[in-house]
């Protein structure tokens, strides 16, 4: 694959990762198999190592959660609730201790040792005590931001509600789960009373979780097991273990697998033992997760992404069943990409019945020589729909299925770009799907997280005419009259909806930006460059200056692909008049970055030469946390220039500019003081 067809399929594969992780996240509703994400997960890190220079600002890896529910309060967490990257094999858990050697420049004799527990299938749970009492309980959300369910998780049992002996302020991080026995019986009584029957345990729990209403919660069988810790006001140990054990003597439940191990070859013998054990577990996991046993380390190796430098999870794997492909449908989605989604004779694999699976694009469907009426292996891993692994009848003579040439929605040429695997219908804003589900991305929770206007009363607007674009949205107001008289809006239900939109109208920067739909621009890339150009209008003067891509490109994490995608969005006439009229309609506040504020943030920090008392990615991450931009090149935007031994073409440009330059002994001295 050369550098142009990787960073194609890069492009493709934060795109595709990012729809599948609000699915799970976002709506407990995911689409594909647990093993079907990890292996788009780990074929974008191949390829990201492969091409460094094409690592994307909205990357998967630095990418966590979905965007909280609007059904619940939201909780900024005090400190991040990150995600975990994952190992598949002895080899990775091998190559994840030794990118900790590296990082933390180990001498050979000094080993790593590491905790190892049962990583289970639950919804993660954050617990704040002060003064010794529960005051909040949070879901992880996106992260950043969580949501409020204090109420509910006060009726579960496991949690205490009160400590004695812990530090004024602490923060304890679990997870919310169902028993196999109590996720069946409460199934039994679910379909006895005609209520709702749930998939498997981790839906139930999440879903049992985020109620509304906490006597709900209450007659659920939730339970909880601690793994981790948040703020906390005084040091808990020195040692995660010392650390884990501590709050078990506080009252917290831990996992009797939970070990200290003194090397990787120790925790590789745990995770065999544990596999073992894992059909006769009271609760499902997927895994098991190593973290390096000292805290001082942890400190050091700091976070890259959406998750520590200190922690892995091995990953089990698939579990695998035969069916056959009964149907090939195509799906349009807003950017007019043709989805092509498998339905299966109904399965059951690792105890879930399934039906659907995505065939990802026209490449997947020939490289398997998939047609209706094959017989298929699939697999799964977790809790949702497989992936095909296996053609088992590929060898009988039928015709090859033929991908649509037209879109299935408005009949225009459906085509794909020189390089590009993905087909995309041309009808652009005439494709009744592409204009629906552009109008849904910018209503949905990761973007305005519009209250109220969902799928049906976008459709129904835009029938009406009402809304054909964004911008639109906010103009509804002007037809409250005419929808008081429709069917199903009562006087309540409009007021609700209007109120909603205007309440959106002092929304963050960030996700109007991501709101937009410009290609390639996550929400994580959105914030990225709001952190640099701070407000929608300098990002928009930026991208069309004579040295826009240039600008863009130079933003931390934001490549000549994202770079290019804004700027062309931004050189548009008809994106400038929507983006001027929802700027005009709308007041987004500028953008303000989560990194603590210090005299560097904001500033522009550029390493060059060797680094001797620390790695690169380490002075990397010091800088982050000082709230400092880290460029790749100098130029006259840079404020400081750390030169280590070797530097060569960086330092002499940064003398040339007149840019302040310090060596590492006074970067220590910078960051100590900050």
């Amino acid at each position: 694959m050369n550098q142009v067809e990787a960073g194609r399929r890069l492009r493709w594969l934060a795109k595709e990762i990012a729809r599948h992780n609000r699915l799970y996240h976002d709506q407990d509703a995911p689409e594909i198999s647990d093993a079907d994400y990890d292996a788009l997960i780990r074929e974008n890190a191949a390829l990201e190592a492969e091409f460094p220079d094409l690592v994307r600002a909205d990357s998967p890896s630095r990418q966590v959660g979905a965007a909280p529910s609007s059904a619940l309060a939201k909780v900024t967490h005090a400190r991040p609730m990150l995600s975990l990257e994952n190992a598949f094999s002895a080899e990775d858990v091998h190559d994840f201790v030794r990118r900790v050697r590296r990082f933390l420049s180990l001498g050979e004799d000094e080993t790593v040792a590491l905790t190892a527990e049962p990583k289970i299938d639950g919804l993660s749970c954050s617990l704040r005590y002060e003064g010794g009492a529960l005051v909040l309980a949070a879901t992880r959300g996106d992260g950043a931001v969580g949501e409020d369910v204090t109420a509910n998780v006060r009726t579960i049992g496991d949690v205490p509600q009160t400590l004695s002996g812990a530090p004024d302020v602490v923060e304890v991080r679990g997870e919310i789960y169902m028993s196999k026995a109590d996720f069946a019986a409460l199934n039994e009584r679910q379909a006895a009373s005609g209520g709702k029957v749930f998939a498997n345990p981790r839906n139930a729990a999440a879903g049992s979780l985020r109620q509304k209403d906490p006597t709900i919660t209450a007659a659920r069988p939730l339970r909880f097991l601690m793994h981790g810790w948040g703020e906390t006001s005084e040091p808990l140990a020195g040692t995660q273990m010392a650390a884990v054990e501590r709050l078990r003597d506080l009252g917290f439940p831990v996992d009797p697998r939970v070990i200290r191990c003194p090397d990787a070859e120790a925790a590789l013998a745990h995770y065999t033992r544990i596999e073992h054990e894992r059909a006769d577990l009271p609760f499902d996991i997927d895994g098991v997760v190593y973290k390096v046993d000292r805290l001082d380390w942890q400190e050091r190796l700091g976070f890259v992404g959406r998750a520590p430098r200190w922690a892995i999870a091995h990953k089990f794997p698939a579990e695998k069943a035969e069916t056959t492909l009964e149907e090939i449908e195509i799906q349009v989605g807003r950017t007019g990409k043709l989805t092509p989604v498998g339905r299966l004779t109904p399965v059951g694999v690792g105890g879930v019945i399934v039906s659907n699976v995505t065939l990802h694009n026209r490449h997947e469907i020939a490289r398997l020589g998939l047609r209706v009426g094959d017989r298929v292996r699939i697999q799964r891993a977790g809790d949702v729909i497989p992936q095909v692994v296996e053609n088992l009848t590929r060898d009988e003579p039928r015709p090859a299925y033929v991908f649509p040439e037209r879109c299935p929605a408005c009949d225009s040429e459906a085509v794909a770009e020189e390089g590009e695997v993905d087909v995309r219908c041309t009808g652009g804003l005439i494709c009744p799907a592409q204009r629906i589900e552009r109008l849904k991305h910018f209503v949905s929770r990761g973007a305005m997280d519009i209250d109220g206007l969902g799928e049906k009363s976008i459709l129904e607007f835009a029938d009406l005419g009402w809304i054909e674009k964004p911008s639109d949205i906010f103009r509804l107001g002007q037809h409250r009259g005419d929808l008081l008289g429709r069917e199903g809006w009562k006087e309540k239900s409009v007021d609700a909806l209007l109120a909603a939109i205007e309440a959106r109208k002092d929304f963050d920067s960030a996700r109007l930006l991501f709101g937009l739909g410009i290609r390639h621009v996550g929400i994580v890339t959105a914030r990225d460059l709001l952190k640099c150009f701070g407000t929608i209008e300098a990002l928009e003067a930026a991208a069309r200056s004579e040295t826009g891509i240039a600008e863009l490109s130079a933003v931390e994490g934001v490549g000549p692909v994202v770079a290019e995608a804004v700027h062309d969005f931004f050189h548009e006439a008809h994106n400038r008049e929507e983006v001027a009229a929802l700027l005009a309609l709308a007041r987004p506040a500028p953008f303000v970055s989560q990194a603590r504020e210090t005299e560097w943030s904001g500033k522009t920090i550029v390493f060059t030469g060797s680094l001797e008392t620390m790695s690169r990615d380490e002075a990397k991450a010091q800088a982050e946390r000082l709230g400092a931009r880290v460029a790749g090149s100098v130029s006259a935007k840079t404020d400081l220039v750390v030169a280590g031994p070797g530097a060569g073409s960086k330092l002499k440009k940064a003398e040339e500019l007149g840019i302040r330059v310090v060596n590492e002994e006074e970067w220590a001295r910078i960051v100590a003081e900050a």
